[in-house]
């Protein structure tokens, strides 16, 4: 039997040799959000992992949107031009298709890198005023965001649009639009974050007017062949929060609004949030948002091996899988999947000699190919 996996999948005008998307990795290595050869490195290494699409970290469409002082933007020339050239470098050498997600962080922004402690930034540190739609602070020890006036809501989707428009100059194949982790979009979704009393906040319809908006405005600009998705939170995991049945509803409004998927992701809206994390743990949600919104999903959440993604595809519990941490830990993660179901992906001429098919050292080094 074919594996569902290494089918392809249709997304208007783009078309993916297989279902296996790599996730969106933050690499906290950019200069004033302008990519560095740190970029060309990381997604060169990427484009060869037997993934049907490779996506840009979360990228800031304004430089106070940027999670830390390393994070990718798109918000100046030197952004666009910087990145331009790793995107140039990475089709040298690869046909695999190569997207973006375009981010704002809110109140989660101004912290340091992972590798620094993670803590919001101080002062002498660089600091810069956060943002969000309420001024709540994300955590005990956190700055405390400026409430969004209108007229700013208004400028934070115009930059988006801009964005997107450099994404379409420099030649990427997708944009994904992020609306989960807790970040600007999150936090107008979730009655956690969001206690505004305007058409912007109290209702599900108020709180998804900012998210809506920046979707109808990226879809306004982004050609029309192309395809345009959002991650999302399937739930906030606490009560009071963001529920499984209002991502329903977003997918639904979403997909009117000309996004292709949604990958269904969830959580960090908070601080303290105790996630049930083990393995597959999301797909639930995405099946559930597949089914009910008519969307194509994306799946994530601790599916790590070739047998689980196929499985989340033959089941009908998602569309696509997109992977992270399990592509950094096997970069030839898709080669090696294709082995174990029977598939097959596009390996660089340079690297041939390495199929199973080929090398009689495979059996030695991947005894389940």
């Amino acid at each position: 039997m074919t594996s569902q996996l290494f089918t392809p999948i249709k997304l208007r005008g783009l078309t993916l040799e297989n279902r296996i998307v790599v996730s969106p990795m933050c690499q906290y290595s950019a200069d004033d959000g302008s990519a560095t050869d740190w970029h060309i490195q990381h997604l060169g290494t990427l484009s060869h992992a037997g993934a049907g699409l490779v996506v840009i970290e979360a990228t800031g469409v304004e430089r106070e949107g940027r999670i830390t002082l390393g994070c990718l933007g798109l918000y100046s020339d030197a952004n666009e031009q910087a990145l331009a050239r790793v995107v140039d470098s990475y089709r040298r050498y690869s046909k695999t298709p190569i997207g973006i997600q375009l981010a704002h962080a809110g109140r989660k922004a101004s912290t340091a890198r992972p590798w620094e402690g993670g803590r919001p930034l101080k002062a002498t540190d660089g600091a810069w005023p956060t943002v969000a739609p309420s001024a709540l602070p994300f955590d005990e020890g956190w700055h405390t965001p400026h409430a969004l006036s209108r007229g700013e809501i208004d400028r934070i989707v115009q930059s988006f649009a801009t964005a997107a428009e450099r994404a379409q100059r420099i030649g990427l194949d997708e944009v994904e639009l992020h609306c989960a982790h807790g970040y600007l979009m999150a936090e107008f979704l979730s009655p956690l974050a969001n206690r505004r009393e305007d058409e912007y906040g109290g209702s599900l319809e108020n709180r998804m007017r900012f998210p809506l908006r920046v979707a109808e405005a990226v879809r306004a600009v982004w050609p029309a062949d192309k395809p345009m998705g959002a991650r999302i939170t399937g739930t906030d995991w606490i009560e009071g929060g963001f529920t499984l049945d209002e991502a329903v509803v977003l997918s639904r409004e979403l997909k009117a609004r000309g996004c292709d998927f949604v990958c269904v992701s969830s959580g960090a809206v908070i601080g303290k949030i105790k996630v049930p994390a083990g393995p597959g743990y999301l797909l639930p949600q995405a099946a559930r948002i597949r089914r009910e919104a008519e969307v194509m999903t994306r799946a994530v959440g601790f599916i790590v091996t070739p047998h689980q993604a196929e499985a989340a595809i033959v089941e009908g519990q998602a569309d696509m899988v997109t992977m992270a941490r399990a592509i950094l830990d096997d970069p030839r993660w898709g080669w090696h999947a294709a082995e174990a179901l029977g598939g097959s992906v596009t390996y660089p001429p340079q690297y041939d000699r390495v199929r199973a098919a080929s090398w009689p050292g495979a059996r030695l080094a991947r005894p389940q190919a």
